[in-house]
């Protein structure tokens, strides 16, 4: 029940990432045109000539700020359609068109229900608002996201729906619209009676958050850090930005409520001296941490690097910081952390909660949009000027925060050992990818594919998934069987981290996620509904031949052997030898592996060749018996992009054993990989089958390697 629980939660959180998306374009042009509109800032900066009413430049700025407006003003609509988007599984435009509709619909009947019952006069003072044009209650987000979430549900359940010959032409999707109308009709009716309660509770919750003064606002800031890592952060700060619970004000002539809602529409009305600190109580405390505070952490585990490898996780974490620093994007610092040393992550979220706590105790009155990185930093809090937002404040406890970060990590990962990049005991060094399986040079659609076959088998295939989804850098999914969930596989794909909970999986991949997104879509369109091997570098594992790398045990009289041969010239050992856990574990197969003394590797056997990996550092192999061979040159050669390989043969070609199929600069990979290990395994073997090692130590190309046998 709770890992159900989990995976829905999951599903909300993301559905919100779509309108929340939107946050910062609507921010910077509301930002931007009412900041160059003030007449204070005109008259203060002298520019009121340049820039100032009857201009060209005046106009397109008053057009920016009405244009960031209009989006602040209609979150609920945005909301309605883009949470039905997120939580419906096919067709989202159907479900998108039906939220519209039942957004109107579901407004519009509560108007009529106030008509009738009085008009506004009978509601209680702030109770009511104009939605679209339409008197109705005062719902907020919450409206939208009630009308997103039911939309989709009847979505997901009707549009497959057959009806009667007589009526087959409103069956499908177009039933959708239909029966949203109809019982949005009746959730409009209903919430004229169910809502004005709902919102009397929703507003002594607002009370009880700002009664709990600077306790509450700290723990606001650590709950916000703590749930990033299950993918629920959204769903607990979106209530505060955006409903009653972060409050209520009355800007102007309007009852404004949700901190971000307050702050923004004080940006945008003239007057304000300064902005409710009680609003960005909830928004200003993510700028020392984005901006000095996650930067202060980054040049610690620079400093805590191995002098050897300080020059490569340089330029790693100095791109992550500078990303938290100006997009408040965060992710791959965090996330670093997070699973190699947690202990790190949980002294972040404490650190977090002070944050806040400091910038309300301080009367800091920056708002933003999404981030809070410099740039909101700058639209919001620079621009505005001092005596608004009190912004000084932000770069004042900031570079405390960094001095504190830098100290403190640096004490506790010598302290404790921590494995940050630069500190592992491998010769690779990463920061939030394992390795790019991604060759991205003349094919990106056949890359594109083959990553998205793996992914997709890591899942448990096409028909173990339920949904795929990303947020800002993690692909969400959900699947109906958890247990067929391989995170090894997984991890092979180049992910930074995989956070699994029963039906619910995050991968976490950075910013390209949505590509990763996409082209998951479309290979999913056309996968086989059971796996395929063709790619070798997926095992499908057998549930009961392989339990975390303990050897199948098959008995019975051997029928028939087949002999595999070296394809190269080195150092035979058994595979649990090789440096890579994957590999050690037999989980993508069996065989064995060979330390290379030269460059050059040639066919095992007569067969034909399955594929060959974008950055040749791998190829497959069918043999004529009907074994699939994976050869794969050195430990996380992906990386090096074709750069060491040159090989002599296509997907469909046929060799014959002996024939050169692949060489490559051997010196090198030595270089540049963890390992020259070179696994030889067969990827696809029948519950009779086990494979043999033939020899150790010095091994010649085309000698004996390893046999197959299969049993009775």
């Amino acid at each position: 029940m709770k890992d159900k629980v989990f995976g829905v939660l999951q599903r909300v959180g993301r559905s919100f990432m779509l309108p929340i998306a939107i946050l910062p374009v609507a921010g910077l042009f509301l930002g931007i045109g009412e900041s160059f509109t003030n007449k204070t800032m005109l008259d203060t900066y002298g520019i009121t000539g340049l820039i100032g009413p009857g201009t060209f430049v005046n106009a397109l700025l008053s057009v920016m700020n009405d244009a960031g407006n209009i989006v602040f003003e209609n979150l609920p609509l945005i909301f309605a359609i883009g949470v039905a988007i997120g939580m419906s599984k096919k067709e989202r435009e159907v479900a998108a068109l039906a939220a519209g509709i039942a957004f109107l619909i579901m407004h519009a009947s509560i108007g009529a229900m106030i008509k009738i019952h009085g008009g506004t006069e009978a509601l209680l003072s702030g109770a009511s608002t104009e939605v679209l044009g339409i008197i109705s209650l005062q719902m907020g987000v919450f409206g939208g996201i009630i009308v997103g979430l039911g939309t989709a549900a009847l979505h997901n359940r009707y549009y497959k729906i057959e009806l009667p010959q007589v009526l087959s032409f409103f069956g499908g999707t177009r039933f959708v619209p239909i029966i949203c109308s109809i019982v949005y009709l009746i959730v409009g009716i209903l919430m004229f009676y169910i809502w004005p309660p709902v919102q009397g509770a929703i507003y002594k919750v607002g009370n009880i958050v700002l009664a709990s003064s600077y306790a509450g606002t700290w723990v606001y800031g650590l709950m916000e850090r703590l749930l990033i890592p299950f993918g629920l952060h959204h769903v607990f700060y979106l209530p505060f930005w955006q409903t009653a619970v972060g409050g209520t004000a009355q800007v102007g002539d309007k009852v404004i409520e949700g901190a971000q809602n307050i702050f923004f529409a004080e940006l945008g009305t003239p007057g304000i001296t300064h902005f409710s600190v009680s609003a960005t109580r909830f928004m200003s405390g993510k700028f020392p941490l984005m901006i000095f505070g996650l930067p202060g952490a980054a040049l610690a585990m620079y400093k805590c690097a191995k002098p050897e490898k300080r020059k490569a996780v340089g330029g790693l974490l100095l791109s992550a910081a500078l990303t938290s620093m100006l997009t408040g994007i965060t992710e791959p610092i965090e996330f670093t952390f997070l699973f190699v040393a947690p202990v790190l992550y949980g002294i972040h979220c404490v650190l977090a909660g002070l944050a806040y706590m400091l910038m309300h105790m301080l009367g800091v009155g920056v708002g933003m949009t999404f981030s809070g990185g410099f740039i909101d930093l700058f639209l919001f809090g620079i621009l505005q000027g001092n005596a608004k937002t009190s912004w000084i404040l932000i770069v004042i406890v900031g570079i405390v925060y960094f001095v504190v970060y830098y100290l403190l990590f640096t004490f506790l990962i010598k302290k404790l050992d921590l494995k940050t990049p630069g500190r592992e005991d491998s010769g690779e060094v990463k920061l939030y990818t394992r390795s790019d399986l991604e060759a991205k040079k003349n094919d990106q659609n056949e890359n594109a594919d083959e990553l998205s076959a793996m992914i997709c088998r890591g899942l448990g295939g096409k028909n173990n998934i339920s949904d795929v989804d990303c947020c800002v850098t993690r692909l969400r999914c959900t699947v109906h069987n958890s247990e067929l969930v391989n995170e090894g596989l997984l991890k092979q794909t180049g992910a930074s981290g995989i956070f699994h909970k029963g039906v619910g999986v995050q991968i976490m991949y950075g910013p390209r996620v949505t590509v990763i997104k996409s082209n998951l879509e479309d290979y999913l369109v056309t996968a086989p509904d059971k796996e395929d091997t063709g790619y070798a570098i997926i095992k499908k594992e057998s549930e009961k031949d392989t339990e975390k790398g303990i050897e199948k045990k098959v008995q019975g009289k051997v029928i028939s052997t087949v002999i595999l041969n070296s394809p190269l010239t080195g150092e035979a050992k058994d595979l649990s030898e090789v440096p890579d856990e994957v590999f050690a574990s037999r989980i993508m197969g069996d065989g064995a592996v060979v330390v290379p003394s030269d460059g050059n590797v040639i066919a095992p056997a007569d067969g034909v060749i399955s594929f060959v990996f974008p950055s040749k550092h791998a190829l497959g192999l069918t043999t004529t018996d009907g074994l699939e061979l994976l050869i794969h040159i050195g430990i996380d050669t992906v990386k090096l992009d074709k750069k060491a390989f040159e090989t002599y043969v296509e997907e469909g070609d046929k060799v014959q054993a002996g024939d050169k199929i692949l060489s490559f600069d051997l010196e090198f990979i030595k270089n540049n990989a963890p390992s020259i290990a070179s696994p030889c395994i067969c990827t696809a073997l029948n519950s009779n089958q086990k494979v043999r090692l033939l020899k150790t130590g010095d091994i010649k190309a085309g000698e004996a390697l390893i046999a197959v046998d299969a049993f009775e």
